[in-house]
Formats: C-alpha cells, structure tokens, sequence
C-alpha cells in the first residue's frame, strides 16, 4: 500500500509559451487534467519539467501555483549537484504548497558514496516534508550504494520513498527485502514498472503517464489483486508508448510535450539545450495515441 503519495505519480512536464516563459496556465491546466486521468501525484520541476533550466523564482512559482489548482500531492524537485543551492531550495518547499519532496543524487561532480550520503542527510534535515530520493545513475553518473541507502532509509524518518531508475530488478528486490518497512520502491522506467512490481515497489513515477496514467492504474492494481495476466496485456499495450518516449532523437521531455500537443494543449517546445522535436515526432505520437485508443475500445 502507497502510503504518502499513490502509485501513479507523474514526472510532469513544464509549460512554456511562444516565448519560452513558465506558462502557469496551462501548467494549471495539464495538471487537473493529469489529476482526472489517474495520476495520483505530480512531481514538478524534476529531470522531465526541465529543471535545469528554471529559475528558483519560477520553480516555486509553478509548484505553488499547480499545488492551489489540485487536490492531489505535489512534489517538489529540489534536487541540485551543489548541496548549498538544494538546501535553499528544499527548505522552500513546504511554503510553495508542496506535499513532499524529491531529491535526485548529486550529478556531474561525481561524489563519493559519503558526500552522497551527507548530502541527502543535510537535505532531509532541512525540511518538514516526506522525501523521495531518486537514483538515476545514467544521468548522474554515480550510483547511490546499497549501503548509504539503508541507512538512510533506516535513520532517517522523513526520507520514505525511493525512485528507482537503476534498471537493476535485482539490487531493488534485495533493497526492499532488507528495508522494506522504512521505505516506498517506486519505479523509474515506465517499461521497467511491472518487474518492479513483481519485487516490491508500490507504483510508478512516470513519463508516460501523462497519456497512460489510466493504464498504468489499471496494470498496477490487477497485479495486486494477483491477475498477472492481466497486468502482463495492460502492459504489453504499453510497450508502443515506452518506445516513443525516449528515443535517441527525441528525449522524454520532448516526446510528451510532441504527445501533448499532438493532443491540442500548447505547452510549447522544450528550452534548450533541448531543442524543438524533430520533423515526424507529433505524427508518430498521434499514431501511438490512436493505437492506445483502439486498444481502450477494444476492452470494452
């Protein structure tokens, strides 16, 4: 049982106008829709919401103004390779309408395991907020050690929850038989959910879900009732929306924001260094929104 947050949390993307400003709008906008389409959460300003490119200013903007248009949980991406910056940001979380936080390992500077483990310890020390932290070696370029993870979950009572994007079924199923009562396994590929399901882990934090989140209910609570094969047919519907998602011309921000507007909401390209979607990728996310939808019609 999700106790904090749900099991479909969405790594929502950020909204930008013709001009690339934060468009609060349709920020606001996409989130209740997201909100009736069976997300249980949102995480905001995290890798999908293009964090590395907002301001704090408009960071918290958004998360104050989305966390007033939604009554489920909102999550703040705090997270930041200077452990100076990510305290600021963090401790501005609870008064931005932020249900929880979540925080992403150092990147780029390549800590060892004990600047990892201070740094997520100062981080959860400076706020009231329920934590996620999030693992995504390929992007940070340093694995959190089973270890430093333990003990942090162990130790630390306000760090509750784990993003797993490791892409290691193994080492997760061995974190939550040693840990399990002190923390939440979420997975962090989309594709990878139903293994980490079969594991231990309560939901997703999902890319997809912002076209998908219905689904992704579905498999998650067939499986937990025990009907395998039912999961394992939502599942395999899924698999045209995981191979669009991240391609090697089209990254995850991208592609839902292609999704989305393909769909008709005007969330605008992506800032750079991400640049606009390559000439066919709107089409391509109308096909696969059409086959979903086809699939849908087919299992009523």
């Amino acid at each position: 049982m999700a106790r904090y947050w749900g099991k479909v949390l969405t790594a929502m993307v950020t909204p930008f106008d013709v001009d690339a400003r934060v468009n609060l709008d349709m920020a606001c906008r996409l989130a209740r829709r997201l909100a009736d389409t069976g997300s249980d959460a949102l995480v905001l300003a995290a890798t999908t919401g293009e964090a590395p490119t907002l301001s704090d200013d408009e960071r918290f903007e958004l998360i104050r103004a989305v966390s007033e248009a939604v009554t489920i949980p909102v999550l703040a991406g705090t997270g930041s390779n200077d452990t100076r910056h990510a305290l600021a940001l963090t401790a501005r979380a609870e008064a931005a309408g932020a249900a929880g936080v979540f925080l992403v390992a150092p990147y780029y500077n390549r800590p060892p395991q004990a600047g990892i483990e201070a740094h997520f310890r100062a981080l959860a020390a400076a706020t009231q907020l329920p934590v996620m932290l999030y693992d995504v070696p390929g992007r940070t370029g340093r694995r959190i050690a089973h270890e430093v993870l333990l003990r942090l979950f162990r130790e630390i009572d306000n760090i509750v929850a784990f993003k797993d994007a490791t892409g290691d079924p193994a080492a997760a199923a061995r974190l939550v038989a040693e840990a399990g009562d002190h923390f939440e396994l979420y997975s962090g590929d989309d594709a990878l959910t139903l293994p980490l399901l079969a594991v231990g882990a309560v939901g997703v934090v999902g890319t997809s879900t912002h076209w998908t989140g219905l689904e992704f209910a579905e498999m998650i609570a067939a499986f937990e009732q025990g009907d395998v094969t039912r999961a394992r047919a939502v599942n395999a519907a899924l698999q045209p929306s995981f191979a669009f998602s991240n391609t090697d011309d089209s990254v995850f921000s991208m592609s839902v924001k292609a999704m989305l507007r393909s769909q008709g909401l005007a969330v605008g390209e992506c800032r750079l260094p991400l640049p606009p979607a390559p000439a066919g990728v709107e089409q391509r996310a109308a096909q696969v929104w059409q086959d979903l939808q086809a699939w849908r019609a087919r299992q009523r």
